[in-house]
């Protein structure tokens, strides 16, 4: 029995799991600092459910590690229905916070539907495109109903509204897509579709205020005190952390509550602050690592439907990073995305215990199962 624990031990995968745990411990110290002197009571304390929520999402990560990859491609149509009914419910019956609709009530716990559909998304996505032929490029044709079934619950989640779960959706599917591999053709008019669809979409499918993020992202000292005062904020936090930062407890940004939201979306701007340029670079090469180890994982397996599954749930992981760590810096405009493993969340927490426990279920496949 011993040796039967060790030898099991010996082949299992950890990487995943260690790299979500350094990832965190960072991540909670961050919370601890970002929120142990503020002046909204309520945030002061959060570390302690994260706590929680972490260590739920690890329990649940290494159970998914255990369930056979065939078993996720055996279910992974119904996942994707399971998910889209939820994503519509949210619009019925949906909890209604700050003015968005994104939470679904079952008595004491509540849950997001929309971050539980990306993951739905890369196996529905992975089951699909390995269905076909892998080896041969696709055109727009093949595209077509991929595109209807990422399309759908992109805009239910946008009309809640949630304008950053929507286009991580969309982010994902093209990053799957382009795994896929296309033919040059279908890029370039991939290409002119996105920009003549951005247009379209802006003077049409935004709301006012997510049109003035974007007036802002080009000019936040255009409203200094007003929609460009997060932005700023969030920039002058980044800049002051300089090359050492300021040390642990320390951002006057967030003691001072300057920066609105620094335990979720500027989390990474807090960390900036204390930290400086060389503590980012620390927390950069971390995310890179995991980032590289998802791509070994899919060149390493022979199953076409794993290696698929592997890059989409690198994508969820590559595109949160980016796009946080790009909108607190000034690099993008700001949208509610946060960052993987520091930003505080408990949905969010669950969603990449899952994709680490993916993850390691399909490296465990070559030796366990």
């Amino acid at each position: 029995m011993q040796s039967n624990l060790i030898s099991l031990l010996k082949k299992y995968d950890f990487s995943f799991f260690i790299l979500m745990f350094l990832i965190f411990i960072i991540g909670i110290l961050n919370l601890y600092s970002a929120t142990h002197a503020v002046s909204d009571k309520s945030v002061i304390g959060l570390y302690k459910n994260q706590l929680v929520w972490f260590t739920l999402s690890m329990i649940i990560g290494v159970i998914i590690s255990f369930i056979r990859p065939k078993t996720l491609y055996r279910y992974s149509y119904l996942m994707y229905v399971i998910n889209l009914i939820l994503v519509t419910l949210v619009l019925i019956v949906g909890v209604k916070v700050l003015g968005a609709r994104r939470w679904l009530d079952f008595g004491p716990v509540r849950i997001q539907p929309s971050e539980m559909m990306k993951i739905s998304l890369v196996l529905m996505l992975s089951r699909w495109y390995s269905s076909k032929e892998p080896e041969v490029d696709i055109g727009i044709k093949e595209m077509i109903i991929p595109a209807i079934f990422v399309i759908i619950p992109a805009v239910l989640v946008i009309v809640e509204p949630d304008l950053g779960t929507g286009l991580i959706m969309l982010l994902i599917f093209f990053s799957i897509t382009f795994y896929r591999r296309l033919k040059w053709k279908t890029i370039a008019l991939i290409a002119i579709l996105g920009v003549v669809g951005s247009t379209v979409m802006y003077e049409f499918g935004l709301k006012d205020y997510q049109r003035q993020r974007v007036v802002t992202f080009l000019d936040p000292w255009g409203d200094a005190q007003g929609h460009g005062y997060n932005a700023i904020q969030s920039e002058i936090a980044v800049g002051s952390g300089q090359l050492f930062g300021k040390g642990f407890r320390k951002s006057s940004q967030a003691s001072l509550s300057y920066l609105p939201e620094n335990h979720t979306d500027f989390a990474f701007s807090v960390f900036n602050e204390e930290h400086g340029l060389l503590g980012s670079i620390v927390l950069i090469a971390l995310y890179l690592i995991l980032f590289m180890r998802f791509i070994w994982l899919s060149s390493a397996v022979l199953n076409f439907y794993e290696s698929v599954v592997s890059i989409g749930l690198m994508s969820i992981f590559f595109w949160h990073t980016f796009i946080n760590m790009s909108m607190v810096t000034g690099l993008l405009p700001i949208v509610g995305i946060p960052l993987p493993l520091v930003s505080y969340g408990g949905s969010s927490l669950i969603i990449f215990g899952l994709c680490c426990g993916i993850a390691t279920s399909i490296s465990n496949s070559k030796n366990l199962f």
